[in-house]
């Protein structure tokens, strides 16, 4: 692996600078408060290849990830593209001997996943994906609660999100493009709960329902669409286990966004607001609310950037990217099998 004495010989790029989000600017942005010094950006929409320019003077723009690869000298990329995009371009960027941030997901298929760890290693680079809610206030404060041992141990998860929405007329509503309703908050959600149960995946059972919201006029991709609800179920071999539920449909959806129960009480994280309910002697129950900490998720580039110039251990490994997505792609695989299916290598 290249080695830099400096964060700011860490020659940085984006694919992808498109208008949601202002994610290519934003990248960027925090790649160059990390240290590192932002190059090139390729972009297919020359109107966002000139909002480029405006908000970074000089950079290097070009029309495809092929030719930024071929003509600058961008050390690391990352890429901020659809879902199914994410294995071919990781890819290309990793096989030219460019190191490679990949945006939430990781990829779609477990199989993806694994050809990008193996063609990381294979190039002496690293593969890594955008996990900057790793770091998040609400998750923090989930770790301090759990490792203090005041709801004793962990048994389950409970996850979920939703209400009773028509999907929005973009990408993410096309399966075929995002992955399904699973993929796009439940990599967050599968994130968080996986930093609290550190035990091998053993089985994963999914569970999906579709063909309301298709079945509406005017959808975007009726013949594609996303599932109304998907929900899944992780076993562990510690014994301890996690429920994810993303629904479109959910007309009284449940308070929060994460319950974690353990034996002596409940963690409730709703966004910036914490509830800790533990059990009394006597049978009582006693009550904490509150807020939770800022989120710091500058750390994420801060560590990669660390990692590059001091060999700093790597928090977001391609192996522990690949966690969230191997649990997703067998969610999907068991909802159209409808049976349980085990897990491999995790």
């Amino acid at each position: 692996m290249k080695s830099y004495s400096s964060p700011a010989q860490i020659k940085v790029g984006v694919v992808g600078y498109g208008g949601a989000f202002n994610m290519g600017r934003q990248h960027l942005q925090e790649m160059r408060a990390a240290g590192m010094t932002p190059v090139a950006v390729a972009e297919v929409d020359a109107t966002r290849l000139a909002a480029a320019t405006q908000d970074f003077p000089g950079i290097g723009t070009y029309g495809s990830a092929t030719e930024m690869l071929a003509r600058s000298e961008v050390d690391l990329v990352t890429v901020i593209t659809p879902h199914n995009t994410h294995a071919r371009l990781g890819l290309e960027i990793l096989g030219a001997g460019r190191h490679c941030v990949l945006e939430k997901p990781m990829a779609i298929t477990t199989a993806e996943c694994d050809a990008l760890i193996a063609t990381a290693r294979a190039q002496g680079v690293i593969v890594s994906t955008y996990h900057n809610r790793h770091w998040d206030g609400w998750i923090l404060k989930a770790l301090d609660v759990v490792r203090s041992g005041a709801i004793g141990r962990v048994v389950r998860i409970d996850l979920h999100m939703g209400g009773h929405n028509q999907p929005h007329p973009w990408w993410r509503s096309s399966r075929s493009v995002s992955g399904g309703t699973l993929y796009d908050w439940g990599v967050h959600l599968l994130e968080y709960a996986l930093q609290l149960i550190p035990s091998p995946i053993t089985e994963v059972a999914g569970y999906a329902c579709e063909g309301h919201w298709a079945a509406q006029p005017g959808h975007p991709y009726p013949a594609d669409a996303n599932e109304d609800e998907a929900q899944l179920a992780v076993r562990f071999a510690s014994g301890q286990r996690v429920n994810l539920l993303i629904s479109s449909i959910d007309t009284t959806p449940e308070r929060g966004v994460m319950k974690i129960t353990g034996t002596l009480g409940t963690h409730l994280i709703d966004w910036m607001d914490y509830e800790t309910t533990t059990a009394g002697p006597n049978g009582e129950t006693h009550v904490i609310r509150g807020k939770c900490q800022p989120s710091e998720g500058h750390r994420f580039y801060e560590n990669i950037a660390a990692h590059l110039t001091r060999g700093e251990p790597l928090v977001i490994t391609g192996e522990w990217a690949r966690r969230p997505i191997h649990i997703l792609d067998l969610a999907v695989q068991s909802a159209r099998q409808s049976r349980a299916l085990p897990a491999v290598h995790t």
